[in-house]
């Protein structure tokens, strides 16, 4: 039965708080990993690099990360998001600011795969943390509105990162913005906690409203299966293999975006770092609005598996078709317009894999799960970003890129499409 959506004033919304942290971590998140990318223009030129040895300091950081997106979401199962999240944060400001110290291709590796460490666990204790703290119908815009964090950091970077560059150069503004994510832990550490029922600031009604959603979802011990059954279930491979899609069209724009506008349409660093706020508010948009829609098409539906699946498969479809035909853009003001559109309809995409994972396991094995996902998606960008780097220096250049992104899109879209189902207690065969 689809849960009551009314909320009286006496329930109270400190829940929001938790939202707004994890909104704001997701910005530094994002400030954090694109910074590299849009001052790559003139660290290429510091330190000597090609393009393909750009492409893999760009695919350098993934190596890590992937690694530990799985371990994140074990390590939130058994020790709690409140505290994986802070040792997180640190690890990754504090190497963020590291930056700087680069001298060379093989420090500034090094660098980036350990930075990709604190990174890592972020989107899987994210999750943990909404499944924690949200009832089912609040879920996909909660996932939305947190994760259009990312898009709200990835809009910010270019105009902060690029003009702190211009102005004192790239080494310094690595370590103005490691501060960002320093300052945010002392709030973590001071307002949020693993469960609501920790929380003295949360009033018994907001707990019961919460737990009372999540209790009706909860699939008994006895039907859970063994927990490698849900690593190997064909409905979570599926969910994976959505979410790689998905991150490697991201990841080409995170990674390459600013390199392809100064290459093919010849902008100033400054031109470039706000160009490229555009697409990222677009994706903003894409990211809350993809949530918001999901969850009124579950109070529409009642079906909240298909309500998921629907948002999913369309964004993906629409943005291999917008990343297509960027490929034959013959102006700039074309080819950022279908970018935009690409991000606008891909960030409908993650939050919907998000809330099917919340969906099809078990509450106990979500960070768990969540984290096996997102390492599989995020070997997209162990090799995406370098694999772009050989195709600009040596193949089809960029036009063959985005064809191949879109291609994957669509890939994406038809997995989920044809392997998830829209009820649950099939989910529970597949998986068992």
């Amino acid at each position: 039965m689809l849960p009551n959506n009314s909320e009286t004033p006496s329930v109270g919304r400190y829940r929001w708080v938790v939202a707004f942290l994890l909104f704001l971590a997701n910005a530094i998140n994002y400030v954090d990993r694109s910074a590299l990318s849009i001052v790559a223009p003139i660290v290429s030129k510091d330190l000597g690099f090609n393009p393909a040895q750009l492409g893999l300091v760009f695919s350098a950081f993934f190596v890590g990360y992937s690694i530990f997106c799985f371990i994140g979401g074990w390590a939130s199962d058994r020790w709690g998001p409140r505290l994986v999240f802070a040792v997180a944060m640190t690890w990754w400001s504090l190497f963020c600011g590291f930056t700087a110290l680069a001298t060379g291709f093989a420090s500034l590796l090094l660098l980036r795969v350990l930075f990709g460490f604190g990174e890592g666990p972020m989107g899987s204790v994210t999750n943990k943390t909404i499944t924690n703290w949200f009832p089912r119908q609040e879920a996909g815009t909660v996932v939305g509105l947190t994760g259009a964090g990312n898009a709200i950091g990835g809009a910010l970077s270019g105009p902060i990162v690029g003009l702190l560059a211009v102005s004192f150069g790239w080494r310094p503004a690595f370590w103005v913005i490691m501060t960002l994510g320093l300052v945010w832990l002392a709030f973590w550490m001071l307002l949020a906690t693993d469960r609501p029922s920790e929380n003295r600031r949360v009033s018994a009604a907001e707990r019961a409203y919460i737990d009372e959603s999540r209790k009706a979802r909860e699939i008994p011990a006895s039907a859970q299966g063994p927990a490698g059954s849900w690593l190997r279930s064909p409905v979570v491979l599926a969910i994976a293999l959505a979410f790689f899609s998905y991150n490697y069209v991201l990841y080409f724009f995170l990674t390459w975006l600013p390199s392809y506008l100064t290459d093919v349409y010849h902008l100033e660093l400054k031109q470039m770092s706000l160009l490229t706020v555009i697409p990222w508010v677009c994706g903003a948009v894409g990211m809350f609005g993809g949530g918001l829609l999901s969850d009124l098409l579950f109070r529409l539906t009642g079906n909240s598996p298909l309500s998921r699946k629907v948002v999913l498969v369309g964004g993906l479809a629409l943005a291999a078709l917008c990343v297509v035909l960027a490929s034959q853009a013959a102006s700039i003001t074309t080819a950022v317009t279908l970018i935009a559109c690409a991000n606008l309809f891909l960030l409908m995409a993650p939050q919907n894999c998000w809330v099917l994972v919340q969906e099809m396991v078990p509450l106990n094995r979500v960070g768990m799960v969540g984290g096996f996902v997102q390492f599989l998606a995020n070997t997209a960008g162990i090799f995406g970003p370098a694999l772009t780097g050989f195709i600009v220096q040596y193949g089809g250049g960029y036009g063959a890129s985005f064809v191949l992104a879109g291609v994957l899109a669509v890939a994406g879209a038809l997995a989920v499409l044809v392997v998830v189902p829209t009820r649950r207690a099939s989910t529970l065969k597949l998986a068992q």
